[in-house]
């Protein structure tokens, strides 16, 4: 594999003259190389790593290179037509995947078995792990990346990003909930077992506050373990005093109390908020 990246990184420094380093053919061998191991899930474009996300550049080197390199072709399904450059997956049996007419996922996307797709999209280079539903009308962003057993609830957007190479794509960690019509991106990052309340909107700039001491906790990172909503912080201007969104945290959970639906709803309502 060290082998295969290098040679698409050098793909990549030439990418306005390939013939400088391979032909067409080759460079298209290469780079379908890449994007079918993350289409079967043998690699992924980012991990977290000791607390930090650590982004595969080269992967999405490649991504970008197929964009350039394929060209549009006309897709039939049934009674729909579409015109695109790259192919939709398939084999969802086989795969031990659940999509309901209506939902799309590009190749060079990763569902893992037990995924189910309600009518949704996934993006190129995304990652999905086991048993997570994307619910109805909820979108994953190229090259996001969303744990195992998470809900994403209806009309949820999770960002894409592919460029530049070396930018941090959401992070949604294992055991959590989006609530619906939440935004989350920008390279924001929820973590490990966290409900996060309807509506709520995430990026990598927006603060995340312990609602019991008033604490920063930091920006785009919604913690471990954790209630939180969508909230407003006052914030003074020249032309008067505006309301800032912000995420509170409002509750902090034991390991696994996400799954126990009813005391989760008793917290949201205690906030005025729904999931």
């Amino acid at each position: 594999m060290d082998d295969l990246a290098a040679r698409i990184t050098a793909l990549w420094k030439a990418r306005d003259d390939l013939g400088s380093v391979a032909g067409e053919d080759e460079a298209r061998a290469l780079v379908h190389e890449a994007v079918g191991m993350l289409d079967r899930g043998e690699v992924r474009v980012a991990e977290v790593v000791d607390g930090e996300v650590l982004v595969h550049q080269w992967l999405k080197q490649a991504i970008l290179l197929l964009f350039k390199l394929s060209r549009m072709e006309t897709v039939e399904l049934g009674p729909f037509e579409y015109a695109d450059k790259i192919p939709l997956k398939g084999r969802y049996a086989e795969a031990g995947v659940r999509v309901v007419p209506g939902a799309s996922a590009r190749w060079g996307s990763y569902l893992a078995p037990g995924v189910v797709l309600m009518p949704s999209y996934v993006n190129i280079g995304a990652r999905v792990g086991a048993d997570t539903m994307v619910d109805t009308w909820a979108t994953v962003g190229s090259c996001a990346q969303i744990g195992e057993r998470v809900h994403l609830s209806g009309g949820v957007g999770i960002g894409g990003v592919l460029e530049p190479p070396q930018a941090a794509p959401v992070v949604i960690g294992d055991d959590t909930m989006i609530g619906s019509r939440c935004i989350v991106a920008d390279g924001a990052r929820v973590g490990d077992g966290v409900v996060l309340g309807a509506g709520c909107v995430l990026t990598g700039s927006i603060p995340v506050i312990d609602a019991g001491t008033g604490e920063e906790l930091g920006r785009g990172v919604v913690p471990d373990w954790c209630v939180a909503v969508s909230a407003m912080r006052p914030r003074r201007f020249p032309g008067g005093e505006f309301g800032m969104p912000c995420v509170l945290v409002v509750k902090r959970l034991t390991e696994g109390e996400r799954h126990s639906k009813a005391g989760i709803n008793e917290i949201l309502r205690e906030h005025g908020v729904a999931t």
